[in-house]
């Protein structure tokens, strides 16, 4: 039975196949044919040979009761088999497993065997203790297993506020491959005894290996440090578990290891009821939500309401004669929570001191950073706090150009000298990837070399882009490091507050590569590394720098700040969002600054019901989110193999794949695509660890030029408005499709559904055409997918916004503030003035933001110089929105007179800035 191929993922795997048991043991039980018998039974006996391995590493059915069932099978009770088989299909996919036992035999009744979780209402979901595993790992015989079961079972008390089931593996490969398989697992138990290596040899399991990050080095590790060393492991895959350590070995023997995340290690004993315990507490200390339980037990409080907010205890509501429908409709909780009071067991977000506080503190745990800070209105919000918290005026900060508008703004404030980097273009697509760490490193050596580069003070990307593209954050921030020792990182993860949950992106993130940074630039190694690149390095050219991967010396700060829309990814209201930090000077240098930016730009009156989501999402992803993110990749990997095996769907539509986003410069591993049709699926860890560029597997973006509809209109037209498929990224010829961690696989299999009939639509549409509509059908898809304009780069700032010519930082803060008195502007028609004054030789410079939607970024900014390119550009664009453009007026440009006073008064500041720094 071929069917490993198939799969991207050994939970999918597993799910599928035991509803094909449940089907071909249920149709042997009713074959009367011998003939027929004969191939169910083959068909029966692979599908438990598949199973096997896999069900070792969960808790139900259990080894013991799937063995059982095999017996049963051998010995020709195949009526029992499909009855077992059938009842733990309905548990695994009704979560019933999770809430009671459930029994296989046919003589036991199961009264609650139609009961779905998912269908009861949420009151009776919230009343039930939630379910987690636990994996022991010892190597112990069927005897043994039984015993550590039972001893774990007698501890149980009715007042515990959770219950666990326990699974037994014998090594430390197997515990690897169980904690990265079993998302029910939240703590793990390491016995003294456990091997090394794993029997299992099912190729996708033990792919699971090099998720963990492979396990080179630890063969040569004592058989007696397998245990500190797995906790070490687990530390680095899923940091949110609890460990326990259990040894025989003295305590001066062990005290000096690395234990990870070990909680607590055991001495000598077999005291299961203490070990008990500490598994509920570990596990309790990620389930505890300061702030959400402040605010539903503030909610039972009777009280008089005598400040604002009439709304308050929902009394404008309930005595209302017009709006009863808004009360119906979000019912009482949420007016019962809805206060303005900082007291009564509450807390200021501006201010923070209880329980707010200890859950900013909670997520800063999850999330990894050294300070965690909430956010009630949105990531535009939290990038302009950064920005302004930490950029003076007159700082240079290197920023990608299409980043997000709220940075640009955000720059305007703080009065940054800004340089713009480009992305590398995707002109077919009409859209732009992600900055090349060779052209950061070329602006910073480039600045050094003009004796600007204490001035620099900022380096803002985005992480991923909202196409999916991810950078390296570890090897950008080392080798930018290595050039500017105390350069801050400001790293948008706007769309990427998820990946934290993954192993697989994990290592992409900001805040942890600035912990693997901070804690290898301690290390003696890194010191001697460095200094034999500085002596290789003495007298290099500028090229051999931008060839060499740089070491950052071991005095470089680390200074690494992330902005997360936790609404995007993850389960927060709308516009709850964070900002991580892990900056090695914040207490020293920046937190009272920080302080006032947030003050600055925070509501004094923030929504508690926000604050409280932000909290309980944080409690889910500690403890569940490692499983949502893993179902949200497999269902973006069903979609990209379901829609790039499909020949209809071929006709019209293309998967955009990583050869098609990343050039093959940036993809040092040389993976092209995770699915191919004829080759299955591709190992991506090698490209997580090496490529400069990865593409993120939760997008998919379809290439839609096929159909002879733009992406916009695509997007509106046909999905949403005929089929209610919502999306939000278009550019000319595509659509991105992006999964999260509510995506389930019946909207994918919508998704396919919808494709597959508009394809067929425009066959039938086709095939009834004319000669002369299927010639303009070809030309529209010849448009579309051929005949685009390149993407422009940016042009450059004009001198009157410029400290020098030699470099290219400009200030936008005075372009964008000239702008606001009329005089100083101009509109100029993009085919006719404009062209005019160009061809005439004036410089035409922009006094507004052009941002056109898609693509969705600046094309041009305040201060910024008119090419011919970016004019070729807009005159392409076929787009509904382009803000800051009036169509009726034209393009608002800056007068010759003003760009003259401008110059006049900019020469004047530099001369006077010149003077300062002589005198100091």
């Amino acid at each position: 039975m071929q069917v490993m191929g198939d799969y991207y993922s050994a939970i999918q795997l597993r799910h599928d196949q035991w509803t094909t048991l449940r089907e071909v043991t249920e149709a042997l039980a009713s074959a009367r044919k011998p003939k027929r018998e004969a191939a169910l039974v083959t068909n029966v006996r692979a599908l438990f040979d598949l199973l096997g391995p896999i069900e070792t590493y969960w808790a139900f059915p259990g080894v013991q009761a799937f063995e059982q069932i095999r017996r049963q099978f051998e010995h020709g009770n195949y009526a029992d088999v499909a009855f077992s088989v059938q009842r733990i299909c309905r548990a695994l996919s009704t979560g019933a497993y999770r809430r009671r036992h459930v029994p296989l035999d046919r003589d036991s009744a199961d009264a609650d065997e139609h009961e779905d979780e998912v269908i009861q209402p949420p009151e009776a979901r919230a009343l039930a203790k939630p379910y987690f595993e636990v994996l022991v790992v010892d190597n112990v015989n069927e005897h043994q297993e039984r015993w550590l079961h039972s001893n774990f079972k007698k501890m149980r008390r009715p007042e515990d506020p959770f219950h666990y089931e326990t699974v037994v593996v014998p090594s430390l490969q197997d515990a690897l491959i169980g904690i990265l398989f079993n998302y029910n697992i939240q703590a793990i138990v390491v016995r003294p005894g456990l091997k090394f290596d794993s029997k299992m040899e099912m190729s996708l399991l033990t792919r699971y290996l090099d998720w963990a990050g492979g396990t080179e080095g630890i063969e040569a590790v004592r058989s007696l440090d397998h245990g500190p060393a797995l906790c070490r492991l687990v530390a680095n895959v899923r940091p949110e578990l609890d460990a326990y350590l259990v040894t025989d070995r003295s305590v001066e023997e062990i005290a000096g290891h690395d234990l990870g995340i070990c909680r607590r290690v055991f001495y000598n004993q077999e005291d299961f009821m203490e070990l008990h315990l500490n598994i509920l507490r570990g596990v309790q200390a990620r389930y505890k939500t300061p702030f959400f339980t402040a605010l539903v037990e503030y909610s039972k409080q009777p009280t008089g309401v005598f400040h604002a907010m009439p709304i308050s205890r929902g009394k404008s509501v309930s005595r209302s004669h017009w709006i009863q429908d808004m009360g119906a409709f979000y019912g009482s909780n949420i007016f019962l929570a809805e206060t303005s009071a900082t007291s009564g067991g509450l807390d200021s977000l501006l201010e923070p001191h209880g329980p707010i506080k200890q859950a900013q503190e909670q997520a800063s745990r999850a999330f990894g950073s050294k300070q965690t800070f909430f956010a009630t209105n949105g990531t535009s919000t939290c990038n302009k706090i950064v920005v302004q918290a930490l950029v003076r005026p007159g700082d240079i900060v290197l920023v990608d150009r299409d980043c997000h508008k709220s940075h640009h703004y955000g720059l305007v404030l703080a009065g940054a000298q800004v340089v713009y980097l480009d992305s590398y273009p995707l002109n077919e697509y009409s859209m732009y990837g992600a900055v090349p760490l060779r052209e950061v490193k070329h602006m910073l050596l480039h600045l050094k070399a003009q004796g600007k580069l204490d001035r620099v003070r900022m380096l803002l990307l985005t992480n991923c882009t909202f196409d999916g593209i991810v950078y390296n954050v570890e090897r950008v921030m080392e080798e930018c490091l290595a050039i500017k020792p105390d350069l801050i990182f400001l790293w948008d993860e706007a769309w990427f507050a998820f990946a934290r949950f993954s192993p697989l992106y994990r290592q992409r993130t900001a805040m942890n590569a600035a912990n693997v940074l901070r804690e290898r630039l301690r290390s003696d190694a890194h010191a001697r590394a460095w200094e034999e690149q500085q002596k290789q390095l003495k007298d290099a050219s500028e090229e051999e720098w931008l060839n060499t991967r740089l070491l950052p010396p071991p005095d470089a700060r680390v200074r690494t700040y992330a902005t997360q829309s936790t609404h995007k990814t993850l389960t927060s209201l709308r516009q709850g969002s964070m900002i991580h930090v892990n900056d090695q000077d914040f207490k020293g240098e920046v937190e009272v600054s920080f302080h006032e930016a947030y003050m600055t730009h925070t509501s004094t009156s923030p929504n508690y019901q926000i604050i409280a989501s932000l909290d309980v999402g944080r409690r889910q992803v500690e403890l569940e989110g490692f499983e949502f993110v893993h179902r949200q990749v497999e269902a973006a990997m069903a979609m990209r193999r379901a829609i790039m095996t499909h020949p209809r769907l071929s006709k019209y539509f293309r998967i955009l794949t990583a050869a098609d986003m990343i050039p093959s410069k940036h993809r040092e591993s040389g993976l092209e695509s995770y699915y191919d049709p004829e080759r299955g699926w591709s190992d991506v860890w090698d490209s997580l660890v090496h490529d400069e560029f990865v593409l993120d597997p939760t997008r998919v973006t379809l290439a839609v030029g096929g159909t002879g509809w733009d992406g916009d209109t695509f997007k509106t037209q046909i999905l949403m408005d005929k089929y209610g498929i919502q999306i939000n990224k278009t550019s000319r010829n595509t659509v991105l499709f992006m999964t999260n961690i509510g995506t389930t696989r019946s909207s994918v299999a919508y998704l396919i559904e919808v494709l597959v009939e508009i394809a067929t639509d425009l066959d039938e549409l086709l095939d009834d055409a004319s000669m002369m509509e299927k010639r303009g059908f070809e030309k529209r898809v010849s448009n579309l997918m051929h005949d685009l304009p390149p993407l422009p780069d940016f042009s450059r700032f004009h001198d009157a916004f410029r400290s020098a010519p030699e470099t290219p930082e400009g200030d936008i803060r005075s372009a964008f503030f000239l702008s606001y008195e009329e005089n100083n502007c101009d509109y100029l028609e993009l085919d006719g003035s404009i062209k005019a004054a160009m061809e005439s030789g004036q410089e035409v410079v922009s006094a507004s933001f052009i941002i056109p939607y898609p693509p969705g970024f600046p094309i041009l900014v305040p201060g910024q110089v008119v090419s011919q390119e970016i004019l070729a550009f807009m005159r392409a664009l076929d787009v509904s929105e382009i803000h800051g453009y009036r169509a009726d007026l034209g393009l608002r440009v800056f007068t010759e007179e003003a760009l003259k006073q401008q110059a006049k008064a900019n020469q004047a500041r530099l001369k006077l800035n010149a003077a300062r720094h002589k005198i100091f």
